[in-house]
Formats: structure tokens, sequence, C-alpha cells
């Protein structure tokens, strides 16, 4: 192991700036295990729906405020967007072709996704499954993309939004969010939210790319004023505490986020960005950078293939005759939280296998092994990876 961690810290390059990978990383850890802890599939009467603990057991709802990131997730994405966007133009780059290059690396993987489930759907239903059934896994499995769909819009407008102020999509949910509460508007104004409010996240990943964000005074007035503006929020105007959505809730503050979600948005990045500097320090450990590295190397097949790997696992579980506490019981009481907790490592063992079948899609091997078999490769593999580290 120290052996491994020393080669893939030597592979990689000496201006990788091993912070931001690091969040990254914590952002897809934390939707995995959000997702993990806060989604369960109970069976009644042959029948799957989906439930959440948050519903039965509302004290458990900081469990939301730890795990939901997504925030960071596009935090990182406009800085990284951003600093490449102006790489290219350095370089005399087409727009086009960047924007190719930026997410063809999404589409393989996305592709892979979408076409495995939709033969699970059709054979679900040759074989009888009710609606309900297929509607809630394929809920779940496709649940990930609109994430990807957003991202990759908002990449698309990097030449446009790359100099906008975080606070002018944060002054649209505002005032979406006043004609919905306030004086009742139509409830799709609120999907207007979608692309404004993860926005003002990629804005702020856009000044840094720029510089503006340096300094942990601007960490500390975003953690504190975004703390802030969230408690207000939630205890004044009626906002949800959960920061996601919960099954029978009559508002939900993810889905489309509310301003409240984008506050908390706001009090994520500045933790983020005051994490920054003693991640960078703890990171020049290669034992503590190779998996950080490595799960950067499979970013995207992880967040896809999550959902499947619970569902795997859940639909195994049938086989044992009987509802397996934590896997198929309804999400109502202490024990069910003990018992899904003793089964996350066993999702995590699911989604290393969905990894080891999918992670070529990812890294853009799928296509070639036809012509790897022709063409042996002749360079070290660790040398290959070092460069996509």
């Amino acid at each position: 192991m120290r052996e491994l961690a020393r080669r893939i810290a030597a592979a990689t390059p000496d201006g990788r700036d091993r912070g931001v990978d690091a969040l990254r990383a914590l952002a897809i850890l934390g939707v995995v295990l959000g997702h993990w802890l806060v989604t369960a599939l109970v069976t009644d009467s042959g029948t799957v729906h989906g439930a959440s603990p948050l519903h039965a057991m509302p004290q458990l709802t900081p469990v939301s405020w730890v795990f939901q990131t997504l925030a960071v997730f596009f935090l990182v994405g406009g800085r990284m967007a951003a600093t490449s966007h102006a790489a290219a133009r350095a370089r005399g780059e087409r727009y086009g072709r960047w924007l190719g290059a930026r997410t063809a690396r999404l589409f393989r993987p996305v592709a892979a996704v979408v076409l495995l489930w939709c033969v699970v759907l059709v054979a679900l239903l040759a074989s009888g499954a009710g609606l309900e059934t297929v509607r809630t896994l394929g809920t779940l499995a496709w649940s990930p993309l609109w994430f990807l769909l957003v991202l990759i819009a908002l990449t698309a407008a990097t030449p446009l939004v790359a100099g906008l102020h975080p606070l002018w999509p944060l002054a649209v949910v505002l005032h979406i969010d006043l004609l919905r509460f306030g004086l009742g508007g139509p409830e799709w104004l609120g999907w207007l939210n979608v692309p404004a409010g993860w926005l003002v996240p990629y804005c702020l990943g856009a000044a840094w790319a720029r510089g503006r964000l340096g300094g942990r005074t601007t960490g500390w007035m975003l953690l504190l004023g975004g703390g802030a503006a969230s408690a207000g929020l939630v205890g004044w105007a009626g906002y949800p505490a959960a920061m996601v959505g919960v099954p029978g809730a009559g508002i939900s503050n993810l889905n489309p986020p509310t301003l409240a979600a984008v506050t908390f948005g706001l009090a994520q990045c500045g933790a983020a960005l005051l994490l920054l500097g003693p991640l960078r320090r703890i990171l020049q450990r290669p034992l503590v950078w190779a998996p950080v590295a490595l799960l950067n190397l499979s970013a995207m097949t992880v967040f896809l293939w999550h959902q499947t790997a619970m569902m795997a696992v859940t639909a195994l579980g049938l086989l044992a005759g009987r509802p397996l506490p934590g896997l198929h019981t309804a999400p109502d009481g202490a024990s069910w939280v003990l018992a899904r907790l003793a089964w996350l490592p066993v999702f995590g063992v699911a989604l290393l296998v969905c990894g080891a079948a999918f992670r070529a899609y990812e890294q853009g091997r799928a296509g070639r092994r036809g012509r790897a078999r022709a063409v042996p490769e002749r360079r070290p593999a660790l040398s290959g990876a070092g460069r996509r580290v």
C-alpha cells in the first residue's frame, strides 16, 4: 500500500491543486453517503416504494446538513471550468472544441447508465412488475442525471457567466421565492431556481479561478453569513430544516432549490474555502493523497452508479425470503438506523463492483479496447494515470 501510494504521488503533476481534488472527493462522498442514509426502499405486498427516515425521525435532520454537498460540487465545477476556459483561450482554442472536450467525459458514463437501466426497466415491466416499482427504481437510478444536465448547461455558459457576480442569481432566487411563497405564485416558477440557484456557487467558483476569493476572511463571511441566513429562513420564514427532499413534506428545499438551500450552500462554500489550506497540507502525505486521487479518477462513475449499487444489494437481499432490517423495512426507528449503518460497507462493495465494470466508460477506454488488443500499449500504466490525476 505504501509503495502504491508513493507511485501515485510521484505520478501527480507538481502543479496539481490537491486541495481542490479533495473538496470534490468530499462532495462526492457526501452525496453518496447521504443517499444511502436517507433513502429507503420498502417492500409492501410485492410493491417497492421509496421512503425516508427523515419523515418518521425529524431529529435526524442534521444528517442532511452534513451530506447535502451539491453546492461544493458546483463551486469546484465553476473553478475548474473557468480555469480550463481561460487556458483554452490563451492557447487560441475554439469554444466548440473546448466544450466538446469538457463534456465528452460526462456523456460516456451517462450513456452507459441510461442504456443499462432502460434494459432493466423494460425487463421488469415484461416480468409483470408494477408500475410503481418500476417508477421508483427508475427515478432512483436516474436521479443523479439532473445534476449533470445542470452542470453541462452551466459549463456551456461559462464564457457568459464567468464574470457574473453571485449576488445576481441569488437575487433571482430571492424574488422567485417571494412570488411562490409570499404572493401565491404558480409552483412552476420554482424550477427557474434550478439554474439560478446552482449558478450562485458556480459563479463563486469562477471568481475563485480569477483570484477573487483569496484569504480566510471570505470563507468566514460566507460561512457565518450563509449559516445565519439559513437559520433565519428556517426559524422565522417557514422553510423546512431538512436540506433534502422528504416524502410527504409540503415544501422541498432541493427539488427545486429554495433560497434556504442556496444560502446554506454559501455556508458550505465558505467552509470549503476554510478547509482548503489544511487539506493541501495533509494531502502532501502519499497515503492520504492516494485515495483522493483514485476517487477523482472515477468521480462520475461513483456518482452515477451509487444508487444502482444500493438497489442491487436490496434486490439480492430479497433472496433471503423475508424483509431484512435496514434494507426492506420501513425507516421508522433507531433500529432501522443502526441496521442501515451496518449495510453501508455492503453498499460500498457493490459500488466497487460497479466501478470495476463501468469505470472504462469514464476514462474513455471502452471504445479503444479493440484497438488496444491489436496494438499493445507500450507506456507504463501509471504514467497514463498520472496525467489524469
